[in-house]
């Protein structure tokens, strides 16, 4: 295992030292389908070009962008959207809007399928959710940067804010709301919703209910990162696809296990006994005061 978390730096693995490879650092490319040829995550002038980062003996995808390999994604959920009878296509970052016209959001990629003459029969959304870093990526990202072949063995552990996947913040701050708001919508349309994921995230969330794929409208693409010894590179891999219903994923992510309630009160009970000692000081008269 190495000892830093950088996993893919540009779309290669950090010990991959080809002429290939070196051509995408040294030009800052991203080979997954970007808007632009370069990549551009975090800063577009200084992008910080980390994929995937380690997690023990995992590897963790980090950039939504990342997902794009090969578009497989997209061939996934089109299998789950619609029937082989009519072509279909792909449009990224649609904007959303409520009936107020206000924003929902943007949906990642909307699949579209459409029939001889070009007109849209139906359309379902791919959500893609790359998981948060808690802690300082772009330090260890850049000492990398300065010179590849000297520190693909660098040793990153003793450093302070080591990164590490943040999956609570993956799932609350971004992925519940984003199914809220922007699946519910689809939901009211009576359109169905893919959701692209790691594997290891998939892990961190709730067991959700799997139901026949005929009767769902929420399908899980669950993926992960397979290393290539030909290429030398890690090539994404569906793992599984679980099917669901929209309101029962959403009550059973967001709706927490509940403890034992005697364990609460035994805190409030020691933060009332604390609060009330602090309101009756213990008598500090001074010895001169008692004589």
């Amino acid at each position: 295992m190495p000892l830093h978390p950088l996993a893919e730096i540009f779309g290669y693995p950090f010990d991959n030292l080809t002429t290939e490879a070196s051509r995408f650092r040294r030009n800052r490319l991203c080979p997954f389908g970007n808007k632009v040829p370069n990549c551009t995550k975090d800063k577009a002038n200084n992008p910080l070009g980390v994929c995937s980062i380690w997690n023990g003996e995992d590897r963790v995808i980090t950039c939504p962008i990342r997902f794009r390999e090969n578009w497989i994604i997209a061939e996934d959920s089109a299998d789950f959207f619609f029937s082989n009878e009519y072509q279909w296509t792909t449009l990224t970052e649609v904007r959303l809007v409520d009936r107020t016209r206000k924003s929902a959001g943007n949906i990642d990629v909307v699949l579209v399928s459409y029939d001889d003459t070009g007109r849209v029969v139906d359309f379902g959304s791919l959500e893609v959710q790359a998981v948060y870093i808690s802690g300082n990526i772009r330090n260890p990202f850049e000492y990398y940067m300065n010179d590849p072949v000297k520190n693909t063995n660098m040793n990153w552990t003793k450093k302070p804010n080591y990164p590490k996947p943040d999956y609570l913040s993956s799932s609350r701050k971004r992925l519940v709301p984003q199914l809220i708001y922007k699946g519910g919508i689809l939901k009211t349309w009576n359109k169905k919703m893919a959701v692209a994921i790691n594997k290891g995230f998939y892990e961190t969330l709730p067991p959700l209910k799997p139901i026949p794929k005929v009767d769902a409208d929420v399908a899980w693409l669950i993926y992960d990162l397979q290393p290539d010894e030909t290429t030398g590179q890690y090539h994404l891999a569906r793992k599984d696809v679980i099917y669901t219903k929209f309101e029962d994923s959403i009550l059973t992510i967001t709706r927490s296990e509940a403890g034992e309630v005697a364990d609460f009160i035994e805190l409030l009970q020691d933060k009332i006994d604390r609060k009330l000692d602090n309101n009756n000081p213990p008598d500090t008269e001074t010895i001169d005061a008692q004589f």
